[in-house]
């Protein structure tokens, strides 16, 4: 799960060493992992592209269109790094009216900076919030997660990546402490009952495109990931990892959003493009084209490619505000329910196109969970 999952291995994993008092791992609640409290299952479609996200500018009739999508499954981590560069790019047109395209995740933050430019902003869309696709993702910090693959990018593109991640993430500074948490830091453990230092040698390829991953460029930027030694955690697995990382309450988040959006000044239109000539209705000259995974039928853009991403989504605890990756299965504690997510590696729903829930599949990694936490009992203490 971009930084998160990216655990640096330890041999002295599991070691009984004691934990300084401000390392200390607090009193752990429980998930409360039953299949009964799935209050619904979503599906998103990562918009992959093997060279990375589209950022270049193409004129369509008499506009000037600016690309910004394509981000795979880090969409909110970058949006912010990644409008900057979009923005930048149609402010130099010269035009003080510019339409976006979508209202997603890049199309919101595309929008924002433009009224922040000075600019006077329609977003165009065919859906808002909460029935985008980017509404339904995990809402964990993963800069690079599936964003490119190391043989397709261009030499130039760690660099334009790190700009871009660094950005975001000084943005996302400002809305820590915002009334509701739309961003908060929360706490990650990584959890295993063999040890993850031990890789078999003969283990199939997890990843046989090649996905980049660039985290030791911003290694700055997030805690170093911290090898727990047994009795210092409430969980009932030999070896844990922890450590810390930004949590995107993405309600509440695309709420403030579309509140900062509409404060500013900016509107929103309901249309449907079917394709490009049909931006010819609009009346800016400037357009940012900010429609993630629909730009592949929109822009007729085969280099997308579908990452499909599944969440069955549990009553919220108020008391849960950790997430564990465990056996396959990513549990996270959000504001707005809690995250179950089967699958970690970078190819687990990769070039599938598929959007109807698997209620199966969602009630299988709920009892995974609830495997994990029925053995780990009563809640922990630190």
């Amino acid at each position: 799960m971009g930084l998160t999952g990216c655990a640096r291995r330890n041999k002295t994993a599991g070691a009984r060493l004691p934990l300084a008092p401000f390392d200390a791992v607090p009193k752990l609640v429980p998930v409360r992992a039953e299949v009964d409290r799935i209050f619904r299952i979503t599906v998103c479609l990562r918009p992959f592209r093997a060279a990375g996200p589209r950022l270049d500018v193409e004129r369509v009739g008499d506009k000037t269109v600016i690309h910004n999508y394509g981000h795979g499954g880090s969409g909110w981590s970058l949006s912010w790094g990644s409008s900057s560069i979009a923005v930048e790019k149609a402010m130099q047109v010269g035009e003080r009216d510019v339409g976006v395209i979508g209202c997603g995740a890049l199309g919101l933050t595309s929008a924002i900076l433009l009224l922040r430019a000075g600019a006077k902003v329609t977003i165009y869309a065919k859906e808002r919030p909460p029935d985008v696709r980017s509404a339904r993702a995990s809402g964990t910090w993963s800069p690079d997660s599936r964003v490119d693959l190391t043989n397709s990018v261009s030499p130039d593109f760690p660099a334009l990546w790190e700009t871009m991640c660094r950005r975001s993430f000084h943005t996302y500074e400002s809305f820590l402490g915002v009334a509701g948490n739309p961003v908060e830091w929360t706490d990650r453990y990584t959890l295993s009952d063999t040890n993850p230092a031990e890789t078999p040698a003969n283990s199939p390829s997890e990843d046989p495109l090649g996905f980049a991953h660039y985290q030791d460029r911003v290694r700055d930027l997030t805690p170093r990931i911290q090898d727990l030694p047994v009795g210092s955690h409430p969980f009932p697995t030999r070896y844990a990892q922890r450590t810390s990382s930004l949590t995107f309450n993405v309600a509440g988040y695309s709420r403030q959003l579309l509140n900062d959006f509409f404060v500013e000044g900016g509107k929103i239109e309901h249309v449907e493009f079917h394709s490009p000539s049909e931006l010819s209705q609009l009346t800016q000259k400037v357009v940012i084209n900010a429609t993630g995974y629909g730009a592949r039928a929109l822009w007729k853009d085969e280099s997308i490619v579908p990452v499909r991403g599944q969440i069955a989504w549990l009553i919220p605890q108020p008391e849960v505000n950790y997430g564990v990756m465990y056996n396959g299965v990513f549990i996270l504690g959000r504001r707005d329910g809690i995250v179950v997510q089967q699958g970690l590696n970078d190819m687990v729903g990769y070039n599938d196109a598929n959007e109807v829930p698997d209620r199966a599949a969602g009630e299988s990694s709920v009892r995974l969970a609830a495997q994990l936490f029925g053995r780990m009992g009563k809640a922990g203490s630190g």
